[in-house]
């Protein structure tokens, strides 16, 4: 495997603090600084702000952006409701997991779903969430809440950190950021 420093990046952090003044070289080349050009890894872009606020905003966009253009194809709504359950909510619940984003930010992605939903499947759009996703009911649709399925996987991480076989893993104090709900 051969490196390349046009495609490496320099982060060098100290007190908390992108460090610019630290350089790295590579086959005598310059490595560049994330400030400079931030590079994307696992769907998440990294530069010079370390902090998620910015995240929040990205993923709403993305996902009244998506909602959209899966409103504006041509399919038919058993379709658009399909792409919608096993494309686009497994995409946001990748970028809330990844990202530390709030539960509020979830309930917000999922009141745009709930109105495009309830859009293509013809029902009124005073029907309930509780209609919608309810398990138990005499007519189970099969579709899961964006907003459960992030509070369950928060919940699995915690508990897989918590009881890992690794002792170092395990007694580390651990902070979920799920917002104060």
């Amino acid at each position: 495997m051969k490196l390349r420093p046009k495609k490496s990046r320099n982060l060098s952090i100290r007190k908390g603090k992108v460090d610019e003044a630290t350089t790295f070289t590579l086959a005598e080349k310059q490595i560049l600084i994330v400030i400079q050009e931030p590079v994307k890894s696992l769907k998440r872009w990294y530069g010079s702000s370390m902090k998620d606020t910015r995240r929040k905003a990205e993923t709403l966009e993305l996902s009244s952006e998506s909602l959209l253009a899966i409103n504006k194809c041509g399919l038919q709504s058993k379709f658009k409701i399909w792409c919608l359950q096993f494309m686009l909510i497994p995409k946001f619940l990748w970028l809330l997991s990844v990202n530390e984003i709030c539960s509020t930010t979830s309930e917000a992605i999922e009141a745009k779903i709930n109105i495009y939903t309830r859009k293509w499947l013809g029902v009124p759009p005073g029907l309930s969430d509780v209609a919608m996703y309810c398990r138990k009911a005499k007519l189970k649709l099969p579709m899961k809440s964006i907003l459960e399925e992030y509070k369950c996987g928060k919940a699995i991480l915690l508990t897989m950190l918590e009881e890992s076989d690794d002792p170092v893993v395990s007694t580390v104090q651990l902070s979920l950021k799920t917002g104060r709900k």
